[in-house]
């Protein structure tokens, strides 16, 4: 990393934001110090954000003279930087894997996010799920399950986390928030990322946050 200036991530709410939670776990997987900029959801916050990207997007990782705001990007940045801190799988097949399921969460799956928002503060012993939801959480369920299966877990390629558990890490949150029925070894999964030292610490920050805080919604 350059000398000359820290790399920045510029996140939304910690209590609302999957995409911000996404960037920093994937800066956290890659071992790099990152200073924390957050920019919540008002008229001057936005313009702000307009001068740092014109999409308004975040997160958005500033780095070494690189500006990067999409999500699977700050991923692959990463990945090209820090070669060694194993981001990807180590074989090429699992690589094709973990690339292909990381794709299909930050493409797809509207109907989850619409009917199960990300909020870190609460927690439901039951709640009714849109049946719109259902066959994204039912794809969701056979990605783990198969990736658990093949590569024996705790994590979605073996025994460390990859750029899918961080892709997935606001999913596994969700299914535990909003009492989503699951199998057993779906729940240890869940259970494994909760406990996973970075998301702890996102949580307990979100904790933390004013209650009037709101997501920023220009962040697809």
């Amino acid at each position: 990393m350059s000398d000359s200036a820290p790399a920045q991530l510029t996140i939304s709410s910690k209590t609302y934001s999957a995409w911000s939670l996404r960037g920093w776990l994937l800066c956290r997987l890659a071992g790099l110090d990152i200073e924390e900029k957050q920019v919540l959801n008002d008229a001057a916050n936005r313009a702000e954000l307009l001068l740092l990207s014109p999409s308004v997007l975040v997160p958005r990782l500033s780095h070494d003279g690189a500006s990067v705001w999409d999500t699977l990007a700050i991923a692959e940045y990463l990945n090209e930087k820090f070669p060694d801190a194993g981001l990807l799988p180590e074989d090429a097949i699992a690589r094709a894997h973990c690339r292909s399921i990381s794709g299909e969460i930050h493409s797809g799956f509207t109907n989850l996010r619409s009917a199960l928002p990300m909020n870190l503060k609460v927690r439901h012993e039951s709640f009714p799920i849109f049946s719109g939801a259902r066959p994204d959480i039912e794809r969701i369920e056979t990605i783990w399950e198969d990736c658990l299966d093949t590569y024996r877990g705790p994590f979605l390629f073996g025994k460390k986390p990859t750029i899918a558990d961080a892709m997935y890490a606001p999913v596994t949150r969700r299914f535990i928030t909003y009492a989503v029925p699951m199998s057993g070894q779906l729940r240890a999964y869940c259970e494994t990322i909760e406990k996973w030292s970075p998301m702890a610490e996102w949580i307990a920050a979100a904790h933390a946050e004013p209650e009037d805080i709101e997501e920023l919604d220009v962040e697809f």
